[in-house]
């Protein structure tokens, strides 16, 4: 039976369909995901782009979407509903491949390097001839292709690979950083990414700032 064409998915259903896959292998004991755990997942400041701040109406919301299209199911485990996907029951490809496709759901486009290293806490793959290998067949899919590859960067030594789980990539948005001809595009994504690390680290610092006046107060020296 061929596979179904694949829904084009918002940039919320692929993170939490992305985090349901992930720690599905990197979390086995507290998998199917209650939401907590899900919007958790969903928020994590690493080995996320971009940063989200994903509200629990948000993700019961994308959930049910998700679900409409047989990618995430619902069952109840004590006092809380749990979750998991059913990406491999959708797609029908690979266990490695769905991993390839979890990190680029989770991370944004990479080149065949950088997504064997990502991938490592899920699947060990032999060298990139076998990370490559799966991307091919992805791109390749009789049923649609899952991934394309993006053009390469001026000055860059690989390709990077993007999912089309939300549709086609724009192109200034396809890696954290494009630079041609002196100018420096970033992406929407990583701006938001850029905004929440200042913040954070503006938080740290009045943290210290008053931490530094206290000392210095109780010690009696001018701050």
């Amino acid at each position: 039976m061929t596979p179904s064409p694949m829904p084009t998915l918002s940039l919320l259903e692929t993170r939490v369909l992305g985090v349901l896959a992930e720690k599905q292998r990197t979390v086995p004991d507290s998998y199917p995901l209650t939401l907590n755990a899900l919007v958790a997942g969903c928020n994590q400041k690493t080995s996320r782009n971009p940063i989200l701040e994903v509200t629990d109406a948000e993700a019961t919301a994308a959930l049910d979407s998700l679900r409409g299209y047989s990618l995430v199911s619902e069952s109840s485990g004590g006092r809380t509903f749990r979750y998991a996907h059913n990406i491999d029951g959708v797609l029908r490809i690979p266990s490695q491949s769905i991993i390839l496709l979890t990190v680029l759901m989770l991370r944004g486009p990479q080149t065949a390097g950088e997504l064997r290293i990502a991938c490592d806490r899920m699947h060990n793959f032999a060298d990139i001839s076998a990370v490559e290998g799966f991307l091919d067949e992805m791109a390749e899919r009789p049923a649609g292709a899952l991934i394309v590859k993006l053009a390469r960067l001026p000055g860059a030594r690989e390709s990077r690979w993007a999912h089309l789980l939300s549709g086609t990539p724009a192109e200034d948005a396809a890696s954290p950083l494009a630079v041609a001809g002196g100018s420096t595009d970033v992406s929407l994504g990583e701006v938001a990414a850029l905004k929440a690390n200042v913040a954070r680290l503006e938080g740290e610092v009045a943290s210290l700032k008053a931490l530094v006046a206290r000392i210095c107060s109780e010690l009696g020296i001018d701050g």
